[in-house]
């Protein structure tokens, strides 16, 4: 704006400059004609001043028009700066809000690298716990392989499997004991004791090596499932003859009370479904042997039908003991009545016994006292001398509960 208004200043000021030499030139030029209007210099010097007048004034000129030209540019950039203004003005929340979702993003990243650290560490927690847990996978299965482990093993799962059932150590089962007969001695592992002095036999040491072996290959091509399937053949069979096994040492027969039956528990559900599917027989056979497979599962099912049994007996003992209770009440109330009654019959007797004493002294003594009394006419009443009977009888026992001991009178 400064400058536009200076080029409109110098303007006028430029052009009177022009007119004034112009105006010298041409007077100038007037005048040399008049004085010598022969001389050819003079008028070469006046067509080359009047061209440079000329050369002056388009020159003049296009200064003109570059002063308009850039006028006109400075405007332009000025309304171009303003609307740049308005602008930057419109866009400040933008910015803002440009800054704010910044530091957002900077938080998140914050945060994302954290978390990323906790989520590294937590996957290498994961990583060593995994490798832990192969490692007691492989020892598990290692100790499963003997025949000692797995019988510890397969106890302490029975064990649990009986807890869960709601059954006592000692009180409900016993472990580990040993029976002795004229025969033979017998150590079950586990002997579960039923209502009404029953007992049975349940047996931990199934076997699981050919099992396992089978669980441990994984090649899904034919040759593996060749290789499975022959090591679940040989789980089937090893339960086989561990049910023959159970079948021939008749534990029934050492302990009074049992069933003639002996639960064989196989401590992986799998397992047992495993042996089943591969000889479907299985089951029969060891029904005919007098041995039941169970697994975890069917075990507490039979567990709990027992405890139940065990709640039935002891609240059929309660309700029994209940009515001996009830009967020897019963039997307490009639001795107690005849007491009642006794009493009765003596608060009768005394009543009685009272009343005649009154009566006789009413009839023989006090006539003979009063009539002491009327010789001396300054003693006093006699209301001293008013005796009375008792009327009030003992109330009788008439409920035949009480009455049922009472002697017949």
């Amino acid at each position: 704006m400064e400058s536009n208004a200076l080029t409109l200043l110098l303007l006028p000021l430029v052009l009177f400059a022009v007119g004034v030499v112009a105006g010298v030139v041409v007077g100038w030029v007037l005048g040399q004609r008049k004085a010598n209007q022969s001389d050819d210099a003079t008028l070469g010097r006046l067509e080359a001043l009047t061209q440079s007048n000329q050369q002056l004034a388009t020159e003049h000129a296009a200064a003109v028009e570059a002063a308009r030209l850039q006028t006109s540019r400075v405007q332009e950039l000025e309304e171009r700066a303003a609307q740049d203004q308005d602008m930057l003005r419109a866009l400040a929340p933008l910015t803002d809000r440009m800054r704010q979702m910044q530091d957002h993003v900077t938080r998140l990243e914050r945060d994302r690298s954290q978390q990323f650290g906790d989520v590294s560490r937590a996957l290498q927690a994961a990583r060593e716990s995994d490798v832990k847990l192969q490692q007691v996978t492989g020892a598990l299965e290692g100790s499963l392989r003997s025949n000692s482990a797995r019988g510890v093993w397969g106890e302490m799962q029975l064990r649990r499997v009986v807890e869960a059932a709601g059954m006592l150590r000692h009180v409900d089962f016993t472990e580990q004991l040993t029976v002795t007969t004229e025969q033979t001695q017998v150590r079950p592992d586990m002997v579960v004791h039923l209502p009404g002095d029953q007992q049975i036999v349940v047996d931990a040491k199934a076997p699981l090596a050919a099992y396992l072996e089978a669980q441990e290959i994984s090649d899904p091509s034919v040759a593996g499932a060749r290789q499975r399937s022959e090591q679940l053949t040989q789980h089937a069979k090893a339960v086989r003859a561990h049910v023959d096994a159970l079948g021939k040492k008749k534990y029934w027969d050492a302990l009074p009370g049992s069933p003639d039956l002996v639960l064989c528990f196989i401590p992986v559900e799998s397992a047992l479904a495993a042996a089943l599917e591969t000889d479907p027989t299985l089951l029969d056979h060891a029904a005919a042997r007098k041995v039941a497979l169970v697994s975890p599962v069917s075990l507490l099912a039979s567990l709990k039908a027992v405890a139940f049994s065990w709640r039935q007996e002891t609240l059929a003992q309660d309700a029994t003991e209940l009515l001996r209770l009830s009967r020897e009440l019963y039997d307490r109330l009639g001795t107690m009545g005849g007491h009642l009654s006794k009493m009765g019959g003596s608060i009768r007797r005394s009543v009685e016994q009272y009343n005649q004493l009154v009566g006789s002294l009413e009839r023989r003594v006090l006539p003979t006292a009063r009539k002491l009394n009327d010789l001396d006419p300054t003693a006093g009443d006699d209301e001293r001398l008013v005796t009375s009977a008792v009327e009030i009888q003992p109330q009788a026992i008439t409920a035949p509960e009480l009455l049922r001991d009472l002697p017949d009178s």
